[in-house]
């Protein structure tokens, strides 16, 4: 919807199941996934409906508020508040939020902005679901989990912000459909080919070994099943490291196409936010591939 001033109202929803045990954690986990696409755009998120499924012989109050809690100060960390929600009767628990935001039409990112020429930068490293899978089923223990989670609670502000203040034109979050995925979608609504090199993407530590062992969700099989067609990978390549890079992010980094000539800025702001970030590979002329190399 177009404002006044040359804003633009933006709409999103994001709802997903449990990923760790405690409450407030999971609550503010699904609030900076939730509010992440609205900086995959450039935006700024304003406000938040929640919605809640849960079986109230199960869960009871006090599980409810400290989910809630965790939602509402992650929001507030964003600059966002809740201001209502909706619940019903569920068996499988689950919680997300519809976010509202607002985003400057002259530097909103699209996932059609990709040029020829562009850089490639990703602000996270992958990994979140195959180490999540990996402690719902014993293979991790809580405190080994630590990095992934905070990783997953971090905003994506000041990437989004980097982003638009240093002249890029197109963006993506990395959440469900992994990297292939929404970088193909990238790449597909550009009509460009994305190269990217497979050792410059940042992995979480113990993914690959996970990996290698079998625990991988099926999320990122059936992802890699959906772009195997239209992404090129070297010969030599395991289906392991194939599906790493389809493994199904939970509040995962952004990926940016960055002109070359905005990358010095890039580098100074990320710099003074403290903000980690890769390059990753570079767009070229193509048709709307993913070329890994």
């Amino acid at each position: 919807m177009r404002l006044k001033k040359g804003n633009l109202l933006v709409e999103t929803i994001d709802v997903i199941t449990p990923i760790v045990d405690d409450p407030y954690t999971f609550g503010a986990i699904c609030a900076a996934n939730a509010v992440s696409d609205v900086y995959a755009m450039g935006g700024t998120p304003l406000s938040a409906l929640a919605f809640l499924g849960f079986s109230s012989c199960d869960f009871g109050p006090p599980v409810i508020r400290r989910l809630l809690k965790g939602a509402i100060e992650k929001l507030g960390e964003s600059g966002a508040c809740l201001i209502g929600g909706h619940s019903i009767e569920d068996r499988e628990f689950k919680f997300g939020l519809a976010i509202t935001g607002v985003v400057d039409e002259k530097t909103i990112l699209k996932v059609d902005g990709v040029l020829p020429g562009d850089i490639l930068i990703l602000t996270k490293p992958v990994g979140t679901g195959i180490l999540t899978s990996a402690f719902k089923r014993g293979k991790v223990k809580g405190a080994a989990l630590k990095r992934v989670v905070a990783s997953m609670l971090q905003l994506n502000k000041a990437a989004s912000k980097a982003a638009v203040l240093s002249g890029s034109h197109a963006a993506t979050d990395v959440t469900g459909f992994g990297l292939l995925g929404h970088g193909l979608n990238m790449a597909k609504s550009s009509k460009v080919d994305l190269v990217i090199v497979n050792d410059r993407v940042p992995l979480m530590n113990g993914v690959k070994k996970f990996a290698a062992s079998g625990t991988v969700p099926k999320g990122a099989q059936r992802n890699l099943e959906f772009c195997c067609r239209d992404v090129a990978f070297p010969t030599n390549m395991s289906k392991e490291d194939q599906l790493v890079l389809s493994d199904p992010q939970t509040s995962g980094g952004l990926l940016i196409a960055l002109p070359a000539k905005g990358m010095k800025r890039f580098e100074r702001i990320a710099e003074r936010e403290k903000m980690s970030y890769w390059v990753i590979g570079e767009a070229i002329k193509g048709k709307g591939r993913i070329i890994i190399k």
